[in-house]
């Protein structure tokens, strides 16, 4: 981005008028907090052109009827904003009379809807029909400007006409550059790298924005991280979308401290705003952060009691409480205010899944796919529903689709690999266990899952290298069951092997472990029998109680040299035993490492 910074001040402030004379406040409110960060930058504003440009697009005899419309408009008379601008052919009222329908028949549309719980996705088309007709005839006609294909866009983006809707909102960013509300509703719609590089998009900078915020949207968090920092080095550094965005990115790739540091930076900077608190409260949760969470929550209520965000962070803050039932009355409540508010339904899913309620965690991760296709939470959501409910089929074909959005993350290849196993799809599950061990084992579990596969198949000579790496890093594993049953599987199959030094180690790590106590001791039995009878068939004395006062030092020494070589040269068995499978019925997608939750997927099922 070669633009000079003062040039670019100038088109927002521009656009921040062009918005709103047409009422697009949200957009209007984005580009003025664009020009807030941009205020180290002087612009000489030459007789005030933004006061200048007030009545273009307005011509005079339709002037008094366009500030009425606009009154109304503002104050939510939208069919008498309508109503008035019905007859005006200038370009900024006759947006005005579009926009005023299309936000009248929304309104009514949410209000007329029975149940908050379930958004209408059917209806739109008879809704939007009259609105759509007008629209179309006049982009048949190339009568409709940036603005009014802004709106077109919209429209057909609600009645699912996705590709007539991106080749409509593209050309609604030729037209006007700096409508970032067309940006924003293109997004949604770019399902991969290559169709981002394959819009026909203007060559303007905020195309750099809308590049950095879509490839964090398909969790291309590097690539993203990247033109955000690049833009904060060329004077954006003040502007506060940018932090949140990248703080966004840190939560999707794990690093939850940092985001939280800048999500409390910006609270220092804005302490009044709400967008993307829920975000933040969902980091929060993650880290059980309890008090911070308490005084988020005792904050938002009082800036704006009755905000879709306020709702849902103190949703989060009854759900770390574990009052599920006010959590989910909470997300209701968003949901009541916004419908298409897509963290509410996921969460109130989380909830009811933790309340056991199966079937209605289904039908809130289903909206939560109907407002946003690409929220893996919600698709991963379902495979854990329909695994309780022993719907293997449907589990995996869930899991697919949210391990297609997170390629790298191993809970997702975990999941598969246990769907496949229940499958009995051998080949497939390992291949699953061995990438989520490739791109970073999150869990600690996918060496384990692999290696009790293949004892379970009686492979035992490719399960040990697996229990060894498992075993390696004992200190950072959680599942103390687990590490327990690695420790005497090993030990038993050393002391089979006539390996006595290493069964004695694994033997004694057992001790520690009430459940495994007594085998354990049985085994150290074994093991000295085996040493005395050696010793007898030697010739050589026999001392069992020299040999047992000598064990528990070993136990402690060992792990030298010896051991780290012979564990090296046994890991590598791992990835040649894989090899050796037989790939069958591969229906996982082969890529490098495969295509690779609210960070809230971290905790139990809020995870």
């Amino acid at each position: 981005m070669d633009v000079d910074i003062v040039v670019i001040k100038q088109h927002v402030r521009n656009s921040i008028a062009e918005c709103e004379k047409r009422c697009l406040m949200q957009c209007t409110k984005w580009l003025a907090e664009l020009n807030h960060g941009l205020s180290q930058t002087t612009v000489e504003l030459g007789g005030n052109p933004v006061v200048q440009n007030m009545h273009d697009g307005i011509e005079d005899a339709e002037y008094d009827i366009y500030l009425l419309a606009k009154s109304y408009f503002h104050v939510r008379e939208y069919d008498r904003s309508a109503y008035f601008t019905r007859n005006c052919v200038s370009p900024v009222p006759k947006f005005l009379h579009l926009y005023a329908t299309y936000m009248s028949k929304e309104k009514k549309r949410l209000d007329n809807m029975a149940d908050s719980s379930v958004v209408s996705s059917v209806s739109h088309a008879k809704d939007f029909s009259e609105l759509l007709t007008i629209l179309r005839t006049e982009h048949s006609q190339q009568s409709l400007d940036g603005y009014c294909l802004y709106l077109y866009g919209v429209i057909l983006k609600k009645l699912n006409l996705t590709d007539i809707a991106v080749g409509v909102l593209v050309e609604a960013i030729n037209a006007e550059p700096m409508l970032w509300c067309a940006w924003l509703e293109l997004a949604p719609l770019v399902n991969d790298k290559r169709m981002l590089e394959s819009l026909k998009l203007p060559n303007h900078w905020m195309k750099s924005i809308f590049e950095g915020y879509t490839y964090i949207e398909l969790f291309q968090n590097d690539e993203g991280i990247k033109i955000f920092e690049h833009l904060q080095k060329n004077g954006f550094s003040k502007c506060i979308f940018i932090p949140t965005l990248l703080a966004i990115a840190y939560s999707n790739k794990r690093d939850v401290d940092r985001s939280i540091d800048i999500f409390q930076h910006l609270q220092s900077v804005d302490p009044y705003r709400l967008d993307n608190l829920d975000s933040y409260s969902n980091l929060l949760f993650v880290k059980d952060m309890k008090t911070e969470m308490s005084h988020l929550a005792h904050k938002v209520v009082e800036i704006n009691k009755y905000s879709p965000e306020t709702c849902c962070v103190v949703g989060n803050y009854y759900s770390i409480r574990s009052d599920h039932y006010k959590a989910v009355m909470y997300f209701q409540r968003a949901l009541k205010l916004n419908p298409q508010y897509l963290s509410a339904w996921t969460l109130m899913g989380h909830e009811f899944m933790e309340m056991k309620n199966t079937n209605a965690a289904i039908q809130s991760y289903r909206q939560a796919v109907e407002v946003n296709k690409r929220d893996f939470r919600a698709w991963y959501g379902l495979g854990q529903a329909y695994e309780i409910l022993k719907m293997t089929f449907y589990s995996l074909y869930y899991y697919k689709a949210a391990q297609q959005l997170r390629p790298y993350d191993s809970r997702m290849l975990v999941a598969l690999g246990e769907t496949y196993e229940k499958l009995n799809k051998v080949a497939d599950a390992l291949k699953c266990y061995q990438k989520a061990y490739n791109v970073g084992d999150i869990e600690g579990v996918a060496l384990y899952s692999m290696a009790k596969l293949y004892e379970k198949q009686g492979e035992t000579e490719k399960a040990i290298p697996a229990f060894i790496k498992f075993c390696s890093d004992d200190k950072l594993i959680a599942d103390k069951a687990s590490l327990c049953h690695a420790y005497m599987t090993l030990g038993n199959y050393y002391e089979k092997i006539e390996d006595l030094d290493k069964a004695s180690y694994f033997a004694y790590k057992c001790l520690d472990y009430e459940e495994m106590k007594r085998e354990a001791e049985s085994l150290l039995k074994s093991i000295a029998n085996k040493r005395d009878h050696k010793a007898t068939t030697s010739g050589a004395p026999a001392s069992s109680g020299a040999t047992k006062s000598t064990e528990h030092e070993k136990s402690d020494t060992y792990g030298g040299e010896d051991m780290e070589m012979d564990e090296t040269n046994l890991s590598k068995r791992i990835d040649s035993a894989i090899r050796e499978e037989e790939p069958g019925n591969n229906e996982l997608a082969e890529s490098s490492g495969i295509h690779g939750f609210h960070m809230e997927d971290t905790y139990d099922v809020n995870e």
